[in-house]
């Protein structure tokens, strides 16, 4: 079992639920937004490990692991506010950093098109972590 694996299977999620890497179901979703922020990041960076370098892609690579590792440490924040106005503000982050992850596999995609199946799953994650925070914040 790698240290990376060994961190995630003592991860129980703050609200007690546990997360499908502990069940070991991979498609058994996550509800509980630390967690699964915390495995849009992994999956962003697994993701970008797959995108060659080079001119077109360097800056593509470092803002898509910029925006997407940012969702779950902002989701953080927004968790540890003081306030209802920060916690909205910390949850705007969120939905910024998540829209932008979308736009940057969007780009990746159209950089290097062989990657676009693998590209499919975290673009869906990161268009579904976007609608969660944009009813979130629309909600405060």
């Amino acid at each position: 079992m790698t240290d990376d694996k060994a961190l995630d299977v003592e991860r129980v999620g703050t609200n007690g639920s546990v997360s499908d890497e502990v069940v070991g179901r991979a498609t058994e979703r996550v509800y509980d937004l630390d967690e699964r922020t915390a495995r849009f990041g992994k999956m962003v960076i697994d993701f970008a490990k797959k995108v060659p370098f080079g001119p077109l892609t360097n800056r593509l690579i470092d803002q898509l692991i910029g925006a997407g590792t940012s969702v779950g440490a902002n989701y953080c924040e927004a968790d540890d506010a003081v306030s209802t106005k920060d916690f909205k503000h910390r949850i705007s982050y969120c939905k910024t950093e998540a829209r932008e992850s979308k736009s940057f596999i969007r780009m990746i995609v159209r950089a290097v098109p062989e990657l676009r199946e693998s590209a499919k799953p975290v673009w869906q994650e990161a268009k579904e972590l976007h609608l969660i925070f944009a009813k979130i914040y629309l909600n405060r």
